[in-house]
């Protein structure tokens, strides 16, 4: 199972790619504060994330989710139960 510290640094690639403007990106960015991702460039990046970690995130944990690293947590904890469930 992929870590924490993984999750973030494949995070950071799939939203670098979608902002390829954004230069400098950590666990801390705030996704809609920092990078003005509007509601189709988060709906793309969800759909990137759960295609690339093979999991579906709930769209009713998305309002917790500002962060990076808030996202990161959200992937580790869904892939754990994933695994635990198998």
């Amino acid at each position: 199972m992929k870590t924490y510290q993984e999750i973030v640094g494949e995070l950071i690639a799939v939203i670098h790619a979608l902002t390829p403007e954004v230069k400098a990106l950590d666990e801390n960015t705030e996704l809609i504060g920092n990078l003005g991702l509007d509601s189709m460039k988060v709906m793309n990046l969800i759909q990137e994330v759960e295609d690339r970690f093979d999991v579906s995130i709930p769209l009713n944990v998305l309002p917790d989710v500002r962060t990076i690293g808030d996202l990161a947590l959200k992937i580790h904890l869904l892939l754990q139960s994933h695994d635990s469930a198998r």
